[in-house]
């Protein structure tokens, strides 16, 4: 709590600029971290805001607080990063109630489109542009593992079910050896793929419903030349994913691209200030799919925005 109110304590010299804020589900987590620099890249093209950011530590309360001091504080714009549907909609419904504007991006929140705005993908088919690809990849027979993210969270639900109806119920040929919720956590992955690799003899391909996840099922075998084959897909197309995809380690991903999400937030946010939003926007972005033969196009994105040099 006190980060939260240590983080409010400028917002009122804006020098008349708007206020807006952005509050992050965790910055622990390599995508939400790379969002929130992302939104403070973008919100810095924009003379006429001033964006404070709140670190949400990945615990729902930190959230909820930082959007009630929002409240309080009474900014012109909060954007948020939900970390649970559940968890933050009272919040966030506080917000309208406060006539204040909300801007959700990276989850949407359910029940909520008529009354507030949102920045997205369509998780479904961020998991099955993997699924489809390895529907041919994946050989007869073969030994995977998946990772989930959080438990119940839209997202990761959207995309293991892609993983399901795309490729699972299309091969029952593959036997699952191990699933576990990993909580976007790469160190969490870590370990579970460092159990599974001891209780098995072989791992074919590894499922995962993130980058960081991916990540760390890597990390556990690294230099193994037992796994110098493996196949493995995550979503998000971070800049450690990027890189290992052209060095062949991992297989594929599904490109969240954190920049146009931020983009895009910034630009309905800047809207509402100017007076020229037109209703609520709930905008999605696209997922296209990230092999070795265009990671290079990713690889330099990356750079342009200075997370790799």
């Amino acid at each position: 709590m006190v980060a939260s109110v240590i983080a409010f304590t400028s917002c009122n010299r804006s020098g008349g600029k708007k206020r807006v804020v952005y509050i992050s589900r965790t910055n622990g987590d390599a995508f939400a971290a790379w969002l929130t620099n992302a939104m403070k890249e973008e919100a810095a093209k924009y003379d006429n805001i001033k964006l404070d950011t709140i670190d949400g530590q990945g615990k729902d309360e930190v959230i909820n607080s930082a959007v009630e001091n929002a409240i309080t504080n009474k900014y012109d714009v909060i954007i948020l990063q939900p970390q649970n549907i559940e968890a933050q909609t009272p919040a966030a419904q506080k917000a309208v109630a406060a006539k204040i504007p909300l801007i959700t991006v990276n989850l949407r929140l359910t029940g909520m489109e008529s009354v507030s705005n949102s920045v997205d993908a369509v998780a479904y088919e961020q998991g099955a542009v993997n699924a489809r690809l390895g529907l041919n990849q994946i050989k007869q027979g073969a030994k995977v593992v998946i990772l989930d993210g959080p438990s119940g969270h839209f997202h990761s639900s959207e995309r293991r079910r892609a993983w399901q109806q795309e490729f699972l119920d299309k091969r029952p040929d593959i036997i699952v050896v191990g699933e576990q919720f990993a909580n976007w956590n790469k160190d969490e992955a870590m370990k579970y793929m460092e159990d599974w690799v001891n209780a098995t003899d072989k791992i074919d391909a590894v499922l995962s419903m993130n980058d960081n996840m991916a990540t760390g099922a890597i990390e556990a075998v690294k230099n193994n030349p037992k796994y110098k084959d493996l196949l493995v897909y995550g979503v998000d197309g971070t800049a450690e994913a990027a890189l290992l995809i052209e060095e062949g380690s991992m297989t594929s991903t599904s490109f969240q691209n954190a920049y146009l999400l931020a983009e895009n937030a910034m630009r309905i946010a800047n809207n509402i200030v100017t007076g020229n939003a037109n209703g609520f926007e709930n905008f999605d972005i696209d997922c296209p799919l990230i092999t070795r033969d265009n990671v290079q196009d990713l690889i330099t994105t990356h750079k342009r925005a200075g997370a790799l040099k």
